[in-house]
């Protein structure tokens, strides 16, 4: 069974379980939606009148719509399949609409009710059966129908085929620009399709919307969903927004202007009116200057001099309205260079620092370099807590110079050949003696404190080396 989703008539699509010969209940969530579809905000809602809109919107292949009586009261819900009244035969289609909405679509339309034909049935299986092998038919028929036009040099293009619910006959959709004689493609197409024939001409924007497709705003194109009526469209429109003159971006896939520009036309023109003509010539001291520009968003008017149009000056529409005043009084005003003004850049605080990709980066550096400075810093502490308080520390070595090992041992042998009357206090660290160095030379050492104090004084990038204290030997030991 087919429903009322633009797949009807496919018996490869499945609505699921409630998909019945009525039609589908769920039409709006079977997983596709019609074309030009309308939406039924009255459908919840009771009817307080007695008398019952008889008047049902039936549509066939993609967007063709028309209107029908039931005249036999049926009980009918947006999505039944329904047998109607065509010329000639019968022809299968699906309810889009019902309800008091659709009095509403026929006086937009303006569709007359006496011309309305009527329902006769909800469509059986057999009404289906030859429907959907009508349908089947018809991409072969477009093929085959291209291939003869062709042949006889045709300059057409027939872009859709639609057979009738009852395959008595079939409508072959065309474009063209020039006047096109059918006297010879009628017989040939009536002799390979053995059916009626009618040719139908659609413009360039209608064959669009029966194909469909995807719009440079990555949404489906207008005509294919909700646009009804084609307004003309001209460059005018794009000179207005200030748009580039670039066939290539403004034309749609019709190939003619997409009927978006109109959309903010009336927008565009009220913005307008509040900007002087932008034809509006100004007399300065230098020389005269026209419009070169306009931008509409921030109120500002572009002028260049007519002798040297490569520097561009822009102004407030305010102070051009001034200046073109004064023109007018017969006065000339300054050279653009003067009447310009320096722009102020806009003070602005991300206080959210969304705009800024390094914002973590610059924590982590910040907080590398303090890790380092407080690294040597940290364990000079921790040497002066285990050492006790003393004052007048002196520096702290560094690592590489005064390896523990080599303090150690040199503590060791201080408390063991400790000389009492020696003052080990004023030694540098590179002369303190060891066990095989002679006593003369720590005498001498001890005797002349001076030299060693001198040493740094005359080597003043020399680094200094912290001085060891020995333990005070206990003389009742």
């Amino acid at each position: 069974m087919s429903c009322g989703c633009k797949t009807s008539g496919d018996s490869a699509h499945s609505c699921g379980p409630k998909k019945t010969a009525n039609g589908c209940e769920n039409v709006n969530t079977c997983g596709n939606s019609y074309k030009l579809s309308v939406f039924d905000w009255l459908s919840n809602i009771s009817n307080p009148a007695q008398n019952r809109c008889d008047f049902v919107e039936v549509r066939f292949k993609n967007d063709r719509k028309s209107f029908f009586k039931n005249v036999n009261n049926i009980p009918l819900h947006i999505g039944s399949v329904v047998t109607v009244e065509s010329s000639p035969g019968h022809d299968v289609g699906v309810v889009s609409l019902t309800g008091e909405l659709v009095k509403i679509q026929m006086k937009k339309k303006k569709f007359s009710e006496e011309l309305a034909l009527k329902i006769y049935r909800q469509a059986n299986q057999k009404d289906l059966e030859v429907w959907q092998e009508a349908r089947k038919k018809e991409d072969s028929v477009k093929i085959e129908a291209r291939k003869i036009a062709h042949k006889l040099n045709l300059e057409m293009k027939i872009t859709d085929v639609e057979y009738q619910g009852d395959a008595s006959k079939v409508t072959f959709y065309y474009t063209a620009d020039n006047r096109v004689d059918f006297r010879q493609l009628i017989k040939e197409y009536a002799g390979t399709f053995r059916t009626k024939i009618d040719m139908k001409q659609i413009g360039f924007r209608q064959e669009a919307a029966k194909v469909g497709g995807i719009g440079s705003c990555g949404r489906e194109l207008c005509c294919s969903t909700w646009l009804t009526d084609f307004r003309s469209v001209n460059t005018n429109v794009a000179r207005y927004q200030q748009l580039s003159i670039n066939p290539q971006k403004l034309a749609g896939q019709c190939g003619k202007l997409k009927c978006c520009l109109n959309y903010e036309l009336d927008s565009y023109l009220d913005a307008l009116s509040n900007f002087p003509s932008s034809s509006t010539m100004l007399d300065t001291e230098k020389g005269r200057a026209f419009c070169i520009k306009i931008d509409v968003f921030k109120k500002k008017m572009w002028f260049a001099y007519v002798d040297s149009s490569m520097a561009w000056y822009d102004f407030d529409i305010d102070l051009v309205k001034k200046l073109i005043a004064k023109n007018k009084r017969g006065e000339r005003t300054l050279p653009l260079e003067d009447l310009k003004q320096p722009d102020t850049p806009l003070q602005t605080i991300d206080l959210i620092q969304e705009n800024n990709v390094d914002r973590f980066e610059k924590k982590n550096r910040g907080f590398n370099k303090n890790k380092n400075q407080n690294r040597p810093n940290n364990n000079q502490n921790g040497q002066n807590q285990s050492q006790g308080p003393r004052k007048n520390r002196p520096e702290r070595p560094e690592r590489n110079e005064t390896p523990d090992r080599s303090e150690r041992s040199e503590r060791q042998e201080k408390t063991v050949n400790q000389n009492p009357n020696a003052n080990s206090n004023n030694k540098p660290r590179h002369q303190k003696s060891h066990h095989q160095q002679p006593k003369a030379q720590l005498e001498k050492a001890d005797v002349t404190p001076s030299d060693s104090d001198k040493k740094p004084q005359q080597n003043p990038n020399k680094k200094k080396f912290k001085k060891k204290f020995p333990p005070k030997k206990d003389n009742n030991a």
